[in-house]
């Protein structure tokens, strides 16, 4: 189906002219229509489905300004090509100021019908582009108010803010919640609320990047005394916005009080604490039972007496760490070795030995979940080259964690003995390594080939990410 042709409404006083400038628009395509003066030509654009108006200057009665002026006095005026003399500038500059599209200077001869479709081709285009506009706007309008609908069902705080960081406008809850009205909030500044609780820069530093680099804001929490609230914590999420129709970008800031969450992870893991300090001092007094039994042990049983020990030492060590630790469920791998290295020092080599244990270890947190054969793993390995590789009683050990691409690897190395290909064959003779094997299955890991070494032994063992690096969630306490 063909779309509707443009409807033109010629007003002239000239019935000649008029029917000239007719057949050449309808030519064109135009459904033309002739009004011969301003009040009939009123009477009808009041009827509607007029498009474009072409209208002479001089005429009777009312002329071309006079008409102008009823025509832009309705409710939705069609656009105007105002017809005027070639020495009529001055009446063509009124016509313009009163709110013509446009104007054409004629001639009695129509040459100036070309000039004319193209003034109202112009004419259409604008009416298109302008009803698109409004349409577009109308939308953008209802979507808003959409939106503004949901976010007030929101229960959790929200601000839009515009890209100059003022609020845009806020929810119900974020108007109750923090005892403000609407007039105070629009216009201002988060970080000028309040008492300046959200005047933090590393958050005003995070929100820049919000709009500028698209980068959302997650899990930001500032914790603060807020007036009529008390003691508060509160997580910070943003996201960059983009409202259609006007090409804006603003941010959405939401704010989720997290207090009671906060202060039940707090409330476990002070009982996780406790429970990890009576347990390590519950292990302690097991391994000071062996260490007194050993005392008056065979001396071929002392040395199985002594690793029973280390291994319990090893355990009671994390669990020394984990009641110190305010890392939830994640235990330092340096910390952990140093503690493993003490333990095996204490019940293994004592004050005069000539074996030193040395620790590297880079900042990875352990998963606690897997902590207890990583360090029982460590212990082993530890305990196996103090028992194999310095038969003068003189040394070093060096514990060793490290991050290799998507996995961790584990490194006991001595400068001892060492062991020949034979030995290597019957680690399990000599190192231990039924244990090893077990702890290393547990830890879903492997053993590495060993590499050639001039002095002592190297054993490296590769994991997967039982390790990670420490929380990245930043979090602000005033």
């Amino acid at each position: 189906m063909s779309a509707p042709r443009a409807r033109i409404l010629y007003i002239d006083d000239d019935p000649g002219l008029c029917r000239l400038a007719q057949k050449d628009l309808q030519r064109q395509g135009y459904v033309v229509e002739i009004a011969t003066d301003g009040a009939s030509g009123l009477a009808r654009i009041a009827q509607g489905g007029i498009d474009v108006i072409a209208l002479d200057h001089y005429m009777p009665d009312q002329d071309g300004l006079e008409t102008l002026a009823c025509i832009r006095n309705l409710a939705e005026p069609p656009p105007v090509i105002y017809v005027t003399a070639t020495q009529e500038g001055r009446v063509a500059v009124a016509a313009l100021k009163a709110g013509a599209t446009d104007y054409v200077a004629k001639d009695v001869q129509g040459e100036f019908l070309p000039l004319l479709q193209r003034a109202i081709d112009s004419a259409l285009d604008g009416v298109m582009l302008r009803r698109a506009k409004e349409a577009a706007e109308a939308e953008s309008t209802r979507n808003w108010q959409l939106a503004q609908c949901i976010v007030d069902t929101i229960r959790d705080p929200l601000v839009v803010l515009e890209h100059d960081m003022t609020i845009v406008t806020a929810n119900k809850a974020f108007l109750t919640i923090f005892g403000i009205t609407e007039a105070e909030m629009r216009g201002r500044r988060v970080s000028e609320l309040g008492q300046h609780q959200w005047d933090v820069p590393a958050l005003r530093h995070l929100m820049e990047k919000v709009l500028q680099e698209n980068k959302p804001i997650e899990s930001f929490e500032i914790e603060d005394d807020f007036p009529g609230l008390g003691r508060r914590v509160f997580s910070l999420n943003a996201r960059k916005v983009f409202r259609p129709g006007n090409h804006t970008n603003r941010m959405l800031l939401v704010f989720e009080d997290i207090t009671d969450r906060k202060q039940r992870e707090r409330d476990a893991q002070m009982l996780t604490n406790e429970i990890s300090h009576r347990i390590k001092n519950n292990l302690q007094i097991i391994a000071g039972l062996i260490a007194y039994e050993a005392r008056s042990t065979v001396p071929p049983y002392v040395q199985g007496y002594k690793a029973m020990e280390s291994r319990i030492g090893a355990i009671a060590q994390l669990y020394d760490l984990i009641s110190q630790s305010s890392r939830g469920g994640t235990i330092a791998a340096d910390a952990y070795l140093r503690k493993i290295s003490k333990a095996m020092s204490a019940s293994l080599l004592g004050h005069t030995s000539g074996i030193e244990i040395e620790v590297k270890a880079e900042a990875l947190d352990i998963d606690a979940d897997r902590a207890v054969p990583f360090g029982l793993l460590v212990n082993e390995l530890g305990t196996n080259a103090i028992k194999h590789a310095f038969p003068d009683g003189t040394g070093r050990v060096v514990l060793s964690v490290e991050q290799v691409g998507d996995q961790i690897e584990l490194t006991v190395a001595d400068d001892g003995v060492g062991m020949n290909n034979k030995e290597s064959a019957k680690l399990s003779e000599k190192r231990g390594s039924d244990y090893v094997a077990i702890f290393v299955r547990q830890l879903g890991g492997r053993i590495m080939p060993a590499e050639p070494a001039e002095t002592g032994t190297i054993i490296r063992i590769r994991l997967p990410s039982l390790l990670t690096p420490p929380d990245g969630v930043e979090r602000v306490a005033a």
